[in-house]
């Protein structure tokens, strides 16, 4: 069953609607990612923040940032939402996202102030910590009464959360899926990452050779995913998906790209796709030594070094729960119609090739995507556990 991807709403450093990211994304812009102090103690540190203000939430037992970041993105397409909720019931909607930090942030300034006081803030809400939040929120400002849940697989997340949502379809327990992720900047991410010597106080630079660790952001991206396009003109879906799992180590990844390549392999049997039928890569490219150097095997031994591919991370940081939907987005907007000229993702690096890596077809801003037939594209996320996950988007017929 072909499962289209409707509708985008997407907020992250780039921007807050899908123009301005689209514009800066295909520029190949870096300047969201600001230096910032506060997160951890003596460090100042690349962050990709979302700046500006950004919309009050309407349910006052919801408050939360991260929920704020879903919202933004809710509002863009919530015309398009309330449609597919007056033609299907508000029953036959569901709500699947991706996230990993919820309402901890909120969380952290809580416990922080009992331990000060032994008082929590009269504002504080435990549930808003659980990761069930952001779905829960959905489901009570739109009064959806379909199956909502919220997925939590480190920095598979939100792409498992297109899966499960193709799902729910495929079994028709739903018309319509609200499904995406969220992930909002907070302490106690940013100092794990820390503690284990992940992160660069640079911009990061993937498949470098100088390349020495991430970068986080934050935002959100949601699609309406349904079993039919919304509007002519414009049929953008979810075409394939690959899922393993090598469970190598809970935190480095499989150096020989084992799970990552059987998760690439098993997107394009999904789809009915040879790899030669591909047209572009969004690498999941966090800049990390072990992660670049399994990914580049793994895409070397399945693509060979002539797909165009790139890591976006540069420009909006890692935003981890929501990277593999956010980076889902990206390949939408390449497809979009309003990307008349075909432009893909430029990755952004120094150029200092790895000479202990395959060598990857990096789009350096002059490819672009054949303006004839259907497009392809593949989007990788692999995450924490061996956890790996491929999406194939496309045009139809």
């Amino acid at each position: 069953m072909t499962a289209y991807l409707n509708s985008l709403g997407l907020v992250c450093t780039l921007g807050g609607d899908q123009a301005e990211v689209a514009r800066r994304l295909f520029a190949g812009d870096c300047s969201g990612m600001q230096l910032q102090d506060g997160w951890i103690p003596g460090r100042r540190l690349p962050v990709g923040a979302v700046v500006g203000p950004l919309p009050q939430l309407p349910l006052p037992k919801s408050q939360s940032h991260n929920n704020q970041l879903l919202y933004a993105a809710a509002l863009q397409i919530e015309t398009d939402i309330r449609q597919a909720i007056e033609r299907h019931g508000r029953h036959r909607i569901g709500i699947v996202l991706g996230t990993s930090t919820s309402g901890i942030a909120e969380a952290a300034d809580g416990v922080a102030q009992y331990l000060q006081t032994q008082r929590f803030p009269a504002d504080y809400r435990y549930v808003e910590q659980e990761l069930s939040a952001p779905a829960n929120f959905l489901a009570d400002w739109l009064q959806l009464s379909g199956p909502a849940h919220v997925i939590s697989t480190a920095c598979t997340s939100s792409a498992r959360a297109l899966l499960s949502a193709r799902r729910l379809l495929d079994l028709n327990l739903c018309d319509a899926v609200l499904c995406g992720g969220v992930d909002s900047l907070c302490g106690l991410t940013l100092n794990g990452f820390s503690a284990l010597e992940a992160l660069s106080t640079e911009r990061c630079n993937p498949f470098s050779a100088n390349r020495d660790g991430i970068n986080i952001g934050e935002g959100a991206a949601l699609f309406v995913m349904s079993r039919e396009p919304q509007r002519e003109g414009q049929s953008i879906a979810l075409l394939g998906v690959g899922a393993s799992s090598d469970a190598h180590h809970i935190s480095a990844p499989e150096p020989s790209g084992k799970g990552a390549f059987q998760a690439m392999v098993k997107a394009l049997k999904n789809a009915g796709l040879a790899p030669t039928q591909i047209d572009y890569l969004n690498l999941h490219g966090t800049a990390t030594r072990h992660n670049d150097a399994m990914e580049s095997l793994a895409v070397e031994q399945l693509f060979g070094d002539t797909l165009v591919c790139s890591s976006s991370k540069p420009m909006t940081g890692h935003t981890l729960g929501a990277a593999g939907a956010l980076e889902a987005a990206f390949c939408w907007l390449t497809l979009s119609r309003e990307n008349q000229q075909g432009r893909l993702v430029p990755h952004v690096w120094d150029g200092h090739a790895d000479p202990q890596l395959p060598a990857l077809n990096l789009a350096d801003g002059s490819q672009r995507l054949p303006t004839r037939g259907l497009r392809r594209l593949m989007s990788n996320s692999f995450a924490f556990g061996g956890n790996n996950i491929s999406l194939i988007l496309g045009d139809t017929p």
